[in-house]
């Protein structure tokens, strides 16, 4: 199949984030609207995985987080969207899409030459502690999805096993 590739570094980031969210739209999908809302995880202690639903809500919102962090560090403001617990898949995908939409919209003002930053004053404070040149939050961003989908694809076999499917 015939791909069209956006230009530089900044577009080489962008395609596997996306590629990254095919994967987990891929995997999500099919989830009947009760295997979302499932409780897949009953012993964790945080709240962001209990279910397919509460991760999700997470992968969403923190897709926000990340375009949000690098629109304030180019001086815009910006209230990242409250977490929702949507209810079915379909809500789920939309939201997904229209979250990586606002980040391709904040990556139009960024460079490639801006991506790396070896000064630790020009970098970036997330609210864990971290600090981040714009390439690696957009590689913790990607990866971040790639860790929940494999969350998501273990939840699945383990709801669909309990279920007797």
């Amino acid at each position: 199949m015939y791909r069209i590739y956006r230009q530089g570094a900044v577009g080489a980031l962008l395609d596997e984030y996306e590629r990254a969210i095919g994967e987990l739209i891929v995997c999500i999908a099919d989830i009947p609207d009760a295997t979302l809302v499932a409780i897949a995880d009953p012993a964790t202690q945080n709240p962001d995985c209990r279910s397919i639903q509460t991760v999700l809500a997470h992968v969403t919102n923190s897709m926000y987080s990340y375009a949000g962090y690098v629109h304030r560090h180019k001086g815009h403001d910006y209230t990242k969207p409250d977490k929702i617990l949507h209810t079915t898949i379909t809500l789920f995908l939309a939201a997904i899409q229209d979250a990586f939409r606002f980040t391709t919209v904040v990556f139009q003002d960024i460079k490639d030459d801006e991506l790396e930053r070896m000064d630790s004053s020009e970098k970036i404070l997330t609210n864990w502690g971290q600090w981040y040149d714009i390439e690696q939050l957009m590689e913790h961003a990607i990866v971040h999805i790639l860790r929940h989908r494999r969350q998501i694809e273990r939840m699945k076999n383990r709801l669909n096993s309990s279920s007797g499917a």
